[in-house]
C-alpha cells in the first residue's frame, strides 16, 4: 500500500470514527431527552393524582405544599409544571372527567313507561352524582375565581339539560309550559339538588333516590 493510499485509508477511518461518535452522541442525547420527558410526565401525573386524591378525601382547596407532599415532590416542582393552582385544578378536572367518562352516558334504551323510566334514570344519576360529588364541591368553590373551571361547570350543566330533554321528551312535548317543566326537571335531578339531599339534609343514598323519583313523577305525570 502506497503512502497516499495509507493516508486516504486513515482519513476514512477517522471520518467513520467521527460519524460513529456523533451518532452515539446523538443517540445518548435523545435518550437523555426522552428520560427527562418521561420523568417530567411522571412528576406531572403524580401532582395531578395527588390533588385528585386530596379532593376525594375532602380537601376541597388543598394548598400547593400539601399537594407536593402527597405527590412526593418539592413545592418548586409543582410550580415548574403548573403556572398556578388554578391551572393545576383545571388539568385535574379534565383528568377526573376522563376517569369517569364511562359513567356519564345513559343506557341505550330506557323503558317507555314513565315510572320505570324515572326509576332507571334516577338510578343512573345517583351513581354518576355520587362519583362526581367530591370534584363538584371543589369546582363550586373554584369556579368564581377560574374562568376555565366555570366554563367546565357550565358545560356539565348543558350536558345534563340535554340528557333530561332527551329522556323526558314525550312528557315535555305534551306540557303546556314545556320550557318551565324542563327547568324544573333539570333542577330536581341535578347535582345541586343531590348535594342538598345528601349533605345538607343528610339523607342516605336510597332515601335521596326516592325523593328525586317522587319529585320527578310529581312533575311529569299528566
Amino acid at each position: 500500500m502506497t503512502p497516499h493510499q495509507m493516508t486516504r485509508r486513515s482519513c476514512g477511518d477517522d471520518r467513520s470514527a467521527m460519524l460513529g461518535f456523533l451518532a452515539l452522541s446523538m443517540q445518548e442525547l435523545a435518550e437523555a431527552r426522552d428520560g427527562r420527558t418521561a420523568r417530567a410526565a411522571r412528576t406531572r401525573n403524580a401532582v395531578v393524582d395527588a390533588l385528585l386524591d386530596l379532593v376525594e378525601e375532602g380537601h376541597l382547596r388543598p394548598p400547593a405544599a400539601l399537594v407536593a407532599q402527597r405527590a412526593g415532590v418539592s413545592l418548586r416542582s409543582v410550580y415548574q409544571h403548573f403556572d398556578d393552582l388554578e391551572t393545576l385544578f383545571r388539568v385535574a378536572a379534565e383528568r377526573h372527567q376522563q376517569r369517569l367518562a364511562d359513567l356519564e352516558p345513559l343506557p341505550r334504551e330506557l323503558p317507555a313507561e314513565l315510572e320505570p323510566r324515572v326509576s332507571a334514570f334516577v338510578g343512573h344519576q345517583a351513581r354518576w352524582l355520587e362519583a362526581i360529588s367530591p370534584m363538584a364541591r371543589a369546582a363550586a368553590l373554584q369556579a368564581p375565581f377560574s374562568a376555565g373551571v366555570a366554563a367546565r361547570t357550565a358545560a356539565a350543566r348543558a350536558r345534563h339539560r340535554e340528557k333530561v330533554g332527551a329522556v323526558f321528551a314525550p312528557e315535555l312535548r305534551r306540557a303546556r309550559r314545556s320550557e318551565d317543566l324542563l327547568h324544573a326537571v333539570e333542577m330536581a335531578s341535578g347535582w345541586s339538588t343531590w348535594e342538598g339531599l345528601r349533605s345538607a339534609i343528610g339523607l342516605s343514598l336510597d332515601e335521596a333516590v326516592r325523593v328525586v323519583e317522587l319529585t320527578l313523577l310529581s312533575l311529569l305525570r299528566p
